[in-house]
């Protein structure tokens, strides 16, 4: 069973290999913490060496639009003026704290993506 901390590629390598063997393991069998702990090792080694960042507010809020099948009308709806999200979108306006508060609502953004700069 690994019990430390991943430190080093060769040791994240051998962890993903020892994960793979071990990945199909029943619930209350041997090992089943053994996988849980692995899993959690390999998280916390994967977020110190290559942070995700979070998006531009922007593009999460044109990529959820297109999730959602909405057109700049319907964002008007949400943060006013159609030219004004038109002015957001193509970031020649800033975000005011009431839009992110209503994109986040309409869009269900996360405010600290909606707050980053661009």
């Amino acid at each position: 069973m690994v019990t430390k901390v991943i430190k080093t590629e060769k040791e994240y390598q051998a962890a993903l290999s020892r994960l793979e063997e071990i990945f199909d393991s029943k619930k209350d069998s041997k090992t089943a913490d053994e996988l849980e702990l692995l899993a959690l090792l390999i998280e916390k080694y994967e977020d110190e060496i290559s942070p995700i960042d979070l998006p531009d507010p922007i593009e999460a809020i044109k990529f959820r639009m297109d999730q959602l099948g909405y057109k700049q009308k319907d964002l008007a709806q949400a943060i006013g003026l159609k030219s004004r999200v038109s002015e957001i979108l193509n970031k020649k306006r800033k975000l005011t704290i009431d839009m992110i508060r209503k994109l986040h609502d309409t869009l269900g953004i996360p405010t600290e993506v909606l707050i980053k700069e661009y």
